[in-house]
């Protein structure tokens, strides 16, 4: 899978353009005691700058009222849903808003969409899922075996990539759906999703993508991509908690989802159930212009592609750094495949000999340095090596991030692998 794109004329993104980003994100003045806060736990949800919150605001204030009105709040509000879907269309290069629906989160909206594709199923057909993924692109599919479906489980490998030999042999002629996540939240992975296009495209089956943690790190074109749909969620890329959909143009109008009779009957509307959060619809589109202040290009979607590329190599050298610093220390493990040459999302995930991962998180969060420990919901990854009982410590950077936060938490974790030494 190409990640970075080198034909997008793009301005640099150093540790200058990071201290002037700082400034839009008040969350980053917080204190814990004398320290400022560290938020280094991207994966689970970036902070918001300020444009974004401002957006949500002026939502509230100008026109908090539900579409479907001839008066000109709600007119006004059908005219911010659109520029929404236009938005996210422009980050994920679909052909045109209609291609993207919205939703709570990305669990519910896949929930929907399993509900939806279940009913072209019959008992004994195949779905394909994968140990590397969140339960959020597991658990949908996992519940259609009560349908009489087959769901098979691609293995994991020790170096964190899932075993091709393995998801070719999980691939039959009664195979309907792949669902992969397109990076691991967990261990970084991105996954070549080249090898699950080829399978699914020979048995006919439709490919569903699980782009939570990579549309927060990569530019995405989901035409390039090649899938029937996609999902992800806006408050990993600086937006509020939004959940988003992609479907493959015509795919959504054939199934039948869980829709009333008063919704729109066509894509996108027929798999939006309920009154979608308008203001929060606002600050989606905030955050993608947002997003694309920091790239050059003469379209927003020119701008988006150059601005996550530059976005991404820096927030990869944090990565590095972090990772051959702390590999330095004694007892530690890095999990997943290396840093270099990648490709691999700029998450990092150890473990501590000795030392819990929940336990080495609370000293962290007492020194204000917010990472996080557990399983982060791809419980799968951790059953898969026998992590569960102490689970793993992760680091996720984003922009707004520093060198010198990375020092601290390097700082604090070698405090914490002193004392378990002394106390040995």
């Amino acid at each position: 899978m190409t990640v970075f794109l080198t034909e997008v004329n793009s301005m640099p993104y150093t540790a200058t353009e990071c201290a002037r980003a700082r400034q839009d994100f008040p969350a980053l003045a917080r204190r814990h005691g004398e320290h400022t806060l560290a938020f280094l736990d991207g994966p689970g949800g970036t902070q918001v700058p300020n444009r974004v919150i401002d957006a949500i605001s002026e939502g509230y204030r100008r026109c908090n009222v539900n579409v479907g009105g001839m008066f000109d709040t709600s007119l006004e509000v059908v005219e911010e849903v659109a520029k929404a879907r236009h938005a996210i269309a422009d980050f994920l290069g679909a052909p045109s808003p209609a291609e993207i629906s919205f939703g709570p989160n990305m669990t519910t909206l896949n929930f929907a969409l399993s509900h939806a594709l279940a009913r072209a199923l019959v008992p004994g057909d195949e779905i394909v899922i994968t140990q590397l993924d969140h339960e959020a692109n597991r658990g949908p599919w996992l519940k259609l075996a009560e349908r009489g479906c087959v769901v098979r489980e691609v293995r994991l490998g020790p170096d964190g990539c899932l075993d091709p030999d393995n998801f070719a042999r999980q691939v039959t002629s009664r195979t309907r759906i792949i669902a992969i996540g397109l990076a691991s939240n967990s261990l970084g992975t991105v996954t070549a999703l080249a090898l699950a296009r080829s399978l699914a495209r020979m048995v006919g089956a439709w490919l569903v993508c699980d782009a939570v943690h990579y549309a927060a790190h990569f530019p995405l074109d989901v035409q390039a991509l090649d899938c029937d749909f996609l999902l992800c969620s806006a408050y990993k890329f600086y937006g509020p908690h939004i959940g988003v959909l992609y479907s493959r143009p015509g795919l959504l109008d054939q199934l039948q989802t869980d829709c009333l009779r008063t919704q729109k009957q066509e894509a996108p509307y027929r798999i939006e159930t309920g009154t979608l959060n308008h203001p929060t619809l606002m600050g989606v589109t905030a955050a993608i212009d947002y997003l694309a202040t920091w790239g050059n290009g003469t379209t927003r979607r020119t701008q988006l592609l150059s601005a996550m590329g530059v976005l991404a190599s820096y927030e990869h050298d944090l990565a590095r750094y972090y990772a051959s610093e702390v590999s330095k220390f004694p007892g530690v493990r890095i999990w997943g495949p290396p840093l270099d040459p990648g490709p691999r999302a700029p998450t990092v995930s150890i473990t501590l000999e000795g030392i819990p991962a929940t336990q080495a998180a609370t000293h962290l969060a007492s020194l204000g340095i917010q990472v996080w420990a557990g399983h982060f919901y791809a419980v799968r990854v951790l059953e898969a090596y026998d992590l569960v009982k102490d689970g793993l410590l992760r680091t996720g950077f984003a922009m707004y991030n520093t060198r010198e936060e990375v020092d601290r938490l390097v700082q604090g974790l070698r405090q914490l692998v002193a004392r378990a030494s002394v106390a040995a």
